[in-house]
């Protein structure tokens, strides 16, 4: 007799693997209503037969379905072989597909659609609707390693990566209008870190769009752009394919994202804040307001092109917003630029005339009110003017400062004899210390002499020292005779009108002596006879009223009568009164004293003596007008 008892779905199971009927056993599990778990493991064990079998393409489909619970590491081991790659991409998009896949499957997978050059299944996984299913950095390196650039460009782009995409553009793809068409894009916020850190390659491909584009943000009048362009440029660079797609990307909203991007940096002085009012090309838009870095974190980017550094200082110059220490860095710079390229002109037409542009900079800044608000600094110019070799940079500076002398030296020391020469004429009648300094160049040698028109100037500068009294005679027979270039012949009409001149003062001078001898002995005489002999006084009219004289009449030594009423001073020429002065002479009395008196009061004050003495430039003169005065004498007893 037999009895049968049905065995357990586990024991019916294994008796099913031991006959390798894995198809009965996955219908036997279903019909059981085994669960999910139980299910994979028999589609995994079922893989592994059709595995040892050779069938890997059933067996993929296999494992495939037991993807939940199986190890990704045990199936990807045995599809490793170049001859089964189709196999292992199909499991990695599935564990993609799954949420299952690491940054190990997506570099793998990338390197499989690589080794395949399969750039259609790149394309369509890369571009694949929905969340993201695999590690976008990885996928961006594996793409730029595999040279897939627009790719990896296209990735960046959709997912806000901005100083990637234009890391890709600039370094890997080599695409730099692309690069700068998606940074203009941007917002000022995110535009600016990017556009500094690439600035230096875009301006050596791109330089006058890249030029643009800097005025643009550095004036407060970037706005991102918002329509996609067809930029011939472009497309010239890319040759089509994938930047079509990135253009695409170039109006979705992302390229706002502007959160975790840096605000550039506006150095040390206040920052300026823009408010762009929106153009009529922008549309609806309205630009937004930005921080405008300070002028000089843009120099740097310049190095390589000065021709485009030239065209972004010259716009930057025109501001009127620009702080004093913004406008004298920007000045002193393109000032030094234009004297560079001046040197580095090809022509002499071309070298005139960046010159003329670093005349012009400078002198515009000769009208200022105050050495602090000129704006390049005084020392700048001097330094960058020598080093460039660039006088009239020099000569203006010290035009401004009034240092005529040392504009005159400029010229002598380089024996630029026809620019002393106009030197001296614009400058010598503001300043007569030039024609002492011209003297002793013009006579320094024989060769200066003989130069054009020095001969004529010579003689206009004797006589303009004879003038002037600039130098004494002996002085200027002293300088023309240290060179011994002069002949007494150059010099003799100097000299006959000057001892001409001296004969004449003398003989004036002597007339004069005869006269003071003359008065002064006749003041004498009549003190004498005041004081010995009697006076008459014959005088009929009172010298106030004119009437006739009645008495009581006055008398004074000086032959004035008055009536005593008319002096309206009783008593006066009395015993009482005797002192009574003569009221029109008294004026000039006490002028006179008052005078004697301050001479004998600076007798002592030698300060007086010595600082009139440095004044003047006639110090005999002066010493003998204070002999005159009597300050050189004692003071008389009883004075």
């Amino acid at each position: 007799m037999y009895r049968y008892q049905e065995k357990s779905l586990a024991q019916k199971l294994e008796i099913l693997y031991q006959r390798n009927l894995y198809l009965y056993a996955i219908n036997l599990a279903q019909k059981a209503g085994a669960d999910k778990l139980q299910q994979n493991i028999i589609f995994r064990k079922y893989g592994d037969y059709l595995y040892q079998k050779g069938d890997y393409d059933t067996a993929m489909q296999q494992y495939l379905r037991a993807i939940d619970n199986t190890e990704p590491s045990q199936v990807i081991r045995r599809f490793l072989d170049t001859q089964r790659i189709h196999n292992l991409i199909d499991y990695l998009e599935e564990l993609h597909e799954h949420d299952k896949a690491t940054a190990d499957h997506t570099t793998l997978l990338l390197n499989c659609y690589a080794k395949l050059k399969d750039t259609g299944k790149l394309d369509a996984f890369i571009r694949a609707p929905g969340l993201l299913k695999f590690d976008l950095e990885t996928a961006i390196t594996m793409c730029r390693q595999g040279g897939y650039y627009e790719q990896a460009a296209y990735l960046a782009t959709k997912h806000g990566e901005n100083e990637l995409v234009i890391d890709i553009l600039v370094e890997d793809s080599k695409k730099y209008a692309e690069a700068l068409q998606y940074i203009w894009r941007l917002p000022p916020a995110s535009a600016y870190p990017v556009l500094m850190k690439y600035a230096r390659s875009l301006i050596e491909h791109c330089p006058q769009e890249t030029t643009k584009l800097f005025i643009d943000y550095y004036t407060g009048q970037y706005a991102p752009k918002k329509d996609v362009p067809a930029v011939a440029e472009v497309q010239a660079q890319t040759g089509g394919g994938i930047v079509q797609n990135l253009s695409a990307l170039w109006t979705l909203p992302f390229m706002n994202r502007s959160s975790a991007a840096p605000s550039p940096p506006s150095g040390e002085g206040a920052p300026v804040l823009v408010d762009h009012q929106p153009s009529a090309e922008d549309g609806d838009h309205a630009a937004p307001a930005y921080t405008v870095p300070r002028p000089r974190t843009a120099f740097s980017a310049f190095l390589a092109d000065p021709a485009e550094f030239i065209v972004f200082l010259e716009a930057l110059i025109g501001q009127e917003n620009l702080s004093p220490q913004d406008r004298s860095e920007v000045s002193t710079t393109l000032f030094e630029m234009y004297l560079d390229a001046a040197n580095r002109a090809s022509n002499h037409a071309e070298k005139e005339q960046w010159q003329l542009k670093a005349t012009s900079l400078i002198a515009e800044q000769r009208h200022t009110a105050s050495e602090s608000d000129a704006p390049i600094d005084t020392s700048n110019v001097l330094l960058l003017s020598s080093l460039s070799k660039f006088p009239t940079g020099t000569t203006l500076v010290r035009e401004k400062a009034s240092l005529y002398p040392d504009i005159f030296r400029s010229f002598t020391s380089a024996k630029d004899t026809s620019g002393a020469i106009s030197a001296l004429r614009k400058y010598g009648p503001q300043d007569l210390s030039l024609y002492p300094l011209a003297l002793a160049y013009f006579s320094s040698s024989a060769l200066v002499l003989a130069e054009p028109g020095v001969r004529e100037e010579l003689q206009t500068v004797l006589r303009k020292i004879d003038q002037e009294r600039l130098m004494a005679p002996l002085q200027v027979v002293k300088v023309l005779s240290q060179g011994g270039a002069v002949t007494m012949g150059m010099v003799k009409n100097y000299l006959a009108d000057n001892i001409a001149r001296e004969r004449k003062e003398i003989l004036a001078n002597r007339r004069l002596i005869d006269s003071y001898r003359t008065e002064t002995a006749a003041k004498r005489t009549e003190l004498d006879d005041l004081g010995s002999k009697p006076v008459v006084f014959q005088a009929r009219r009172c010298s106030s009223c004119s009437r006739n004289l009645t008495l009581p009449t006055v008398h004074f030594m000086c032959k004035h009568s008055f009536h005593q009423e008319c002096l309206n001073k009783p008593g006066i020429g009395t015993d009482e009164d005797d002192q009574g002065e003569c009221p029109l002479c008294k004026p000039g009395n006490d002028t006179i004293k008052a005078i004697r008196r301050q001479q004998v009061e600076s007798m002592d004050q030698h300060d007086l003596f010595k600082a009139a003495l440095a004044r003047s430039s006639d110090r005999f003169g002066t010493v003998s007008e204070f002999f005159g005065r009597g300050v050189m004498g004692s003071v008389p007893v009883g004075e």
